[in-house]
């Protein structure tokens, strides 16, 4: 009866933790898709440029995505080609300058030069938003309280 007991526990605890990490995907989902409208919007891109566009960058993020896990020491392979197995910020900064320039090659080609280099400034300009939307939504909650 008690190994039953602790078999039901284990098992809801494996199930709220994969619900919770449903959950945190659909938010993730949520917040791309904004940040998609976002861009599309703020670059004029029309609907024939987001064809092109748009494969490109998911490249772009996914290869972001994977320096930034190596960065925090998450992606063994790729960190450990960085001043052999130690991760040096600098060098992953520089990576990611390197990463910047050559898809700004990418999308110069579907947007042009001018759009092309807007589209960093219209991400961070994106984040700066996200940012203080959750930081607002913190500081009515603790107003709540």
């Amino acid at each position: 009866m008690l190994r039953l007991k602790y078999i039901l526990i284990a098992f809801f605890a494996l199930l709220s933790s994969h619900s919770i990490s449903f959950a945190q995907q659909r938010n993730f989902e949520a917040i791309e898709s904004e940040k998609i409208a976002y861009i599309t919007k703020e670059l004029k891109i029309t609907p024939s440029e987001a064809q092109k566009f748009f494969p490109i960058y998911n490249k772009y993020m996914d290869e972001l995505r994977e320096l930034k896990k190596a960065k925090r020491g998450e992606s063994p392979q790729q960190s450990n080609s960085f001043m052999g197995g130690k991760r040096d910020v600098i060098a992953f900064d520089a990576k990611e300058v390197e990463t910047k320039k050559k898809y700004r090659e990418e999308f110069s080609k579907v947007l042009g030069q001018a759009r092309a280099s807007q589209f960093f400034q219209v991400v961070e300009d994106f984040n700066d938003l996200l940012r203080s939307t959750l930081q607002e939504r913190q500081n009515q909650e603790r107003r709540r309280r």
